[in-house]
């Protein structure tokens, strides 16, 4: 069982099952599949062979851990390079 911690934020996000929970955007909302590339701003998500892209910023997400957790993560927190959000020092929001 994963611990849920800041360093969430750190994850590699690539090849999780996720869902679109909440969005600016009400056509992001319920897209779900398994994400297949990230940019700075962006999540594109492999749902029924077809490659929707999902702005971070916007949108709160609810991934997937491999051993079966869901995690809720506001894109807002995971908007950068993944290079470099992996590298960054988690901000505590507490």
């Amino acid at each position: 069982m994963m611990k849920v911690t800041p360093s969430i934020v750190q994850h590699e996000f690539i090849g999780l099952e996720v869902t679109v929970v909440k969005s600016s955007n009400p056509t992001s909302v319920g897209i779900s599949g398994k994400v297949v590339n990230e940019t700075r701003n962006t999540f594109t998500i492999l749902q029924n062979d077809t490659h929707k892209v999902v702005v971070k910023n916007t949108s709160v997400f609810h991934f997937v851990l491999p051993d079966g957790t869901v995690v809720e993560i506001d894109g807002k927190v995971v908007v950068g390079r993944a290079e470099d959000r992996i590298k960054k020092r988690p901000r505590r929001l507490w």
